[in-house]
């Protein structure tokens, strides 16, 4: 019997690092397809996210099914509750990189507002946070999981910097480039977000581990 739990709990990481690896694809894919002006990559996290859906749905099922059958204690309780709470957070993340395609569909007709320099900085933390966060779940690591959650005042920097590029270099100087200017202040404020969802992940893996609350407690990093 335990043999058969601790096979079914391996399945259930291996289900959640699938669900991972597919939020770290869907969020680059958005950010190239804005970089390259890309329709066809932008429809494709779009048509993506319904196999995401069912995933999540999957693995919520499957973690209901492990507590029901096995009733688990203590460490491999907090493995499976996490699961759930980590699945969600990973559905969550992808439904705001299909946001960030949406946003992309809507600029891809328009000439360019300014170089895309910073916004795909901050898509390249925000994936980085998102590995390094199912990497500390997958090898129950609280260090790498502190990691991840410091890097998330680079992404508020970034998202700041943007913001106050696109407002003060471009909608004050020419209210023509608003419409264009919205559109990338939505993609850095989505891709920000995504920093703040991998963070509760981040969380959720210390607890996971040591069974500590550091969430709303920024001492106890």
């Amino acid at each position: 019997m335990e043999r058969h739990f601790d096979l079914e709990l391996q399945e259930l990481r291996k289900d959640i690092l699938r669900m991972g690896a597919f939020a770290e694809e869907a969020i680059y894919k958005s950010v190239e397809a804005l970089k390259n002006k890309d329709k066809c990559l932008a429809k494709s996290v779009i048509d993506g996210d319904s196999i995401v859906d069912k995933l999540e749905l999957e693995i919520d099922e499957k973690c209901i099914d492990l507590i029901a059958r096995y009733q688990p204690m203590a460490k491999d309780l907090r493995f499976i509750t996490t699961g759930m709470k980590i699945n969600a957070e990973l559905e969550r993340i992808t439904d705001i990189a299909v946001d960030i395609a949406q946003r992309t569909l809507e600029l891809v007709d328009k000439p360019l507002l300014k170089p895309l320099v910073d916004i795909p900085k901050l898509a390249a933390v925000a994936q980085s946070m998102v590995k390094g966060a199912i990497d500390a779940f997958v090898k129950g690591d609280s260090d790498l999981a502190r990691k991840v959650m410091l890097s998330d005042p680079e992404a508020d920097q970034l998202r700041d910097t943007i913001q106050k590029e696109l407002v003060e270099d471009y909608m004050v100087k020419d209210g023509s480039t608003a419409p264009r200017a919205v559109q990338l202040l939505l993609i850095t404020r989505f891709l920000e977000r995504i920093c703040d969802h991998t963070t509760n992940i981040a969380e959720d893996v210390i607890y996971m581990v040591q069974a500590q609350v550091v969430k709303h407690h920024p001492e106890k990093l």
